[in-house]
C-alpha cells in the first residue's frame, strides 16, 4: 500500500493506492505546526470511518511548503515504519528531463504534473493547475519540462480585492449570468470570472505560438470544470493528476532499486 501526499500552500491531499487504484482521498488544511501525531490521528480516524483496513508500507511526498515536510517524514517513520520518498530530494529520481535555465528552481508539484500529463496524454502539453497560484506548465514532445507561467490564483485574486479595498465584500468565485454586473458582488464575480477566462485563453494561445506546435491543454484542480462550463478552454480535466504523477515517481524509483 502506498500513501501519496501532495502538500500545497492551502490544502494537503492524502491518497491511498492499493496497487490497482486509489481507494481513498482526503484533504486537510496545510498547517506547518501540525505534528506527526495529529496527522496520524486524523488519518486513522478517516480510515476507520470509511472502513478501510490497509497496512501502509510506503509513503511519497510532494510539497511546496518545506516546513511541513519534516512532520510528514516523522509520520512515515513513526507510524508506518518506512522512510518517506520526497520529490525534490536527491535520492528521489524523476523520469523526466528538466530543460530550464541553469540554477532555476522548479516546484515539485509542477514536475509531478508534467510526469503524469506525459504518461496520460503524450507530449506537447500545457498543464493548467488551479491552486493558490495558477500555474501553466509546458511539456515538450518528449515529455521534458521546458518552463511555464505562474499567475495569481482565482481565490487569491478575490481575497486581495476584499482585503485591499475597504468597500468591497468577500465573495465566492462563480460564473455570473451576465457580464455587466448590477451590484457590487456581481461586478466582482464578473471581473474575476471573465477576466480569468481571458487570462487562460491568452496565455495558452501565446504559449502555443511560441512553442510552434499543436498542443493539448490539460487542467487539474477543482476550478477547471467551472471555467470549462463557459467556453471550451481545455481539452481534458484530470482532478487526480498530481496523485497519478506521485505513483509513477514511486514506481520508477522502486524499479530502479530492483535493477
Amino acid at each position: 500500500m502506498l500513501l501519496a501526499i501532495d502538500c500545497g500552500n492551502t490544502n494537503t491531499v492524502f491518497s491511498i493506492w492499493d496497487g490497482d487504484k486509489f481507494i481513498a482521498t482526503w484533504r486537510t488544511a496545510t498547517e506547518h505546526q501540525r505534528t506527526a501525531d495529529q496527522y496520524y490521528v486524523w488519518l486513522s480516524s478517516l480510515m476507520q470511518l470509511n472502513k478501510i483496513e490497509v497496512k501502509i508500507r510506503n509513503v511519497i511526498v510532494s510539497s511546496t511548503v518545506p516546513r511541513v515536510v519534516f512532520n510528514l517524514r516523522v509520520l512515515a517513520d513513526r507510524y508506518f515504519a518506512t522512510r518517506a520518498m520526497v520529490v525534490g530530494r536527491p535520492e528521489c529520481q524523476l523520469p523526466l528531463d528538466v530543460r530550464v535555465g541553469s540554477g532555476a528552481g522548479v516546484g515539485p508539484d509542477r514536475l509531478v504534473n508534467t510526469i503524469a500529463g506525459y504518461d496520460l496524454f503524450g507530449g506537447n502539453l500545457i498543464i493548467v493547475d488551479f491552486g493558490t497560484a495558477t500555474t501553466f506548465d509546458v511539456v515538450d514532445h518528449d515529455g521534458a519540462y521546458i518552463g511555464g507561467v505562474i499567475a495569481p490564483g482565482v481565490n487569491l485574486s478575490l481575497e486581495a480585492l476584499h482585503q485591499e479595498a475597504a468597500a468591497l465584500p468577500h465573495v465566492d468565485i462563480a460564473r455570473p449570468d451576465r457580464v455587466i454586473g448590477k451590484n457590487t458582488v456581481m461586478c466582482m464575480q464578473s471581473g474575476v470570472f471573465w477576466g480569468y477566462i481571458g487570462l487562460l485563453k491568452e496565455i495558452c494561445e501565446r504559449i502555443k505560438t511560441e512553442h510552434g506546435s499543436k498542443m493539448k491543454i490539460i487542467s487539474t484542480g477543482g476550478l477547471g470544470p467551472l471555467f470549462q462550463s463557459a467556453e471550451k478552454v481545455f481539452d481534458e480535466w484530470k482532478d487526480d493528476l498530481t496523485m497519478h504523477g506521485l505513483r509513477l515517481i514511486f514506481e520508477h524509483n522502486k524499479s530502479s532499486e530492483v535493477k
